[in-house]
């Protein structure tokens, strides 16, 4: 199986540091390209030479002209392309000629389900922009912000912005990946659905709440340090756990500190602390095809893994995913057999950031290797390819990210984990058929709903 170094066309060579030593910060002169050549988050503002990638014109902040928006009420999103249409399709028959902008996990899911994967590709579009204040603080954090000596935390960055927004290995991108401008608070009734290689189907659910501190309006701009998140899960399906509650905080430094969870049993009625919560613990309701650090394709802390840089690649990922997430679309639509109904999803070409995880010698993990691409535009991982001890890729997943006009940033939506050996797949995070989807930076989150006490009150 072909490594993704092996595309060298479009490839940009990066120095591959150890990703413990802290590095140099980024020289004034090249932190000054950010808002000129680059966007104010890094990425390239020009066109791919093919011109399949557009400028970026970040011409819209918040709703665009003419659409029709409540915010913080859990509308769901509203497409501000429905005129679209594909420019053309990628299919089992003529992967080929697009063989150097798919990934390995894409071309997998191609040779396992020849009839029934396709990717639809539309024209990208590039119009959605950062509010000025996350630019200015990108920008002092190109300067000021670096890796602690562990490589798992960052000191001299600031809250409300990646730290690094022209990275050098492949933990800044991680830190990226974990501290983007996003919602702050964030209240989501969420469904999961198993659906297996028949087509039968399993359901989860769950009412999940989310504080994202370093996004907190009273918090940006302030140093990079402390608490990063909160979260706080109840179980509504499936029925023999339902009532199961769980609330977690995280670490900005998990060099210094570890992410704490604590666990409401129903049935005993007691809370207990969880040892070791994260890595390759199954997340409940997804029959062990997600691990608790797979949800948004990495989180939590990277101490069991090398994680290298690759460099950058042009693909094709799920962007300005509105269609999959209209109040219209039914599960019964959309969740088919052996990959989700391909007329929902958005296919776009994009530049990403590669970077390649493997085990540390002396760890363990499920996942032996992972394969992680972090849109350009955005820093969020928007695609990952699992491999399993053995070296064989075992899993291919992809999140369904939508500018989410509530916040003026990106949201992840629906995201999709394909058990290529099974030919089974998880549909995560769905509230497609649910009265509201996401409620966003409505700010009624509060720190005494994520403590030990309220899951045992809020589980009765």
């Amino acid at each position: 199986m072909k490594n993704v170094m092996t595309y060298a066309p479009i490839v940009v060579a990066m120095s591959l540091l150890t990703a413990g030593a802290a590095l140099a910060k980024v020289p004034a002169a090249e932190a000054d390209k950010l808002g000129k050549e680059l966007t104010c988050l890094g990425a390239e503002k020009a066109a791919s030479k093919d011109g399949r990638i557009p400028e970026f014109s970040g011409k819209w902040l918040g709703t665009p002209p003419g659409i029709q928006y409540t915010p913080h009420v859990g509308q769901h999103p509203v497409d501000p392309y429905p005129n679209d249409k594909p420019l053309f399709s990628i299919t089992a028959d003529n992967m080929a000629q697009y063989a150097d902008r798919l990934t390995e996990g894409q071309k997998a899911l191609f040779a396992k389900f020849p009839k029934a994967a396709r990717m639809d590709v539309y024209q990208s579009r590039r119009d959605f922009r950062h509010p000025d204040s996350v630019c200015e603080i990108a920008k002092k954090n190109a300067l000021s912000a670096e890796l602690t000596e562990t490589g798992m935390g960052v000191k001299g960055g600031f809250k409300g912005a990646i730290p690094f927004p022209m990275p050098k290995n492949g933990n800044e991108v991680i830190m990226n990946n974990m501290t983007p401008y996003r919602a702050f608070t964030e209240t989501t009734v969420r469904d999961f659905a198993g659906v297996l290689s028949n087509g039968n189907i399993t359901w989860g659910r769950q009412d999940n709440s989310s504080l994202n501190i370093v996004g907190a309006p009273g918090e940006i701009g302030k140093p990079l340090e402390g608490l990063m998140a909160k979260s706080r899960v109840k179980t509504l399906l499936p029925e023999r756990d339902k009532g199961g509650m769980s609330v977690s905080q995280e670490p900005l430094d998990f060099g210094k500190d570890k992410r704490l969870a604590w666990v409401y049993d129903p049935g005993t009625r007691r809370v207990r602390i969880v040892p070791e919560y994260g890595f390759d613990q199954p997340i409940g309701g997804s029959g062990g095809k997600m691990t608790i650090d797979s949800d948004r394709l990495f989180n939590g802390s990277p101490e069991r893994y090398n994680f290298k840089l690759v460099g950058k690649r042009e693909v094709f990922i799920p962007a300005n995913a509105y269609k999959v997430h209209g109040k219209d679309v039914k599960y019964a639509d959309l969740l088919k057999v052996g990959v989700p109904n391909p007329d929902f999803i958005r296919w776009e070409a994009r530049r990403v950031w590669v970077v390649e995880g493997t085990v540390k010698e002396g760890y363990r993990h499920l996942y032996a290797k992972r394969v992680i691409y972090f849109d350009e535009d955005t820093w969020h991982a928007v695609m990952s390819d699992f491999y399993d001890a053995r070296g064989q890729l075992w899993q291919y997943a992809y999140i369904n990210y939508y500018y989410a006009f509530d916040i003026n940033g990106w949201q992840a939506g629906t995201s999709f984990y394909h058990d290529l050996n099974a030919g089974s797949y998880i549909g995560y995070n769905l509230f497609q058929e649910r009265d509201k989807g996401p409620v966003l930076n409505k700010g009624d989150l509060k720190d005494a709903m994520f403590t030990p006490e309220s899951a045992r009150s809020a589980g009765n």
